[in-house]
């Protein structure tokens, strides 16, 4: 499964003390898992993405927003700490690996929730 290997690689990312590169991973991590459940579901979202090939921004957040609202109120904590590291650690490069290590349990959870 794409979303474990994902989690394996934050991990050696984490042990190299490279947030950078686990802030992305970790993000990976939890977009896969969101795929997962919106297909699970049977989002629109899903489908529009099939139809055009990729997501956006646009339907993750949709999709993010439906399943916290219909399925489980947590996964928009968990898709906002996925957000947070994308933006953040990879993007602008401004967290501390301590910072990226607090939020990889979050991570886990929407993995292991989507995975059940």
């Amino acid at each position: 499964m794409e979303v474990k290997r994902y989690l394996e690689d934050a991990e050696r990312y984490v042990e190299r003390n490279d947030p950078v590169q686990a802030s992305e991973k970790l993000y990976k991590a939890a977009e896969e898992a969101l795929k997962i459940l919106a297909k699970h579901f049977s989002l629109p979202e899903y489908r529009e993405a099939e139809d055009r090939g990729r997501w956006t921004s646009t339907l993750l957040f949709s999709a993010v927003r439906k399943l916290s609202e219909n399925v489980n109120p947590q996964i928009a904590n968990w898709w906002h700490a996925a957000w947070f590291l994308h933006v953040e650690g990879f993007h602008e490069g401004r967290l501390s690996i301590e910072e990226v290590k607090f939020r990889v349990k979050f991570i886990e959870e929407l993995v292991k929730f989507a995975e059940e």
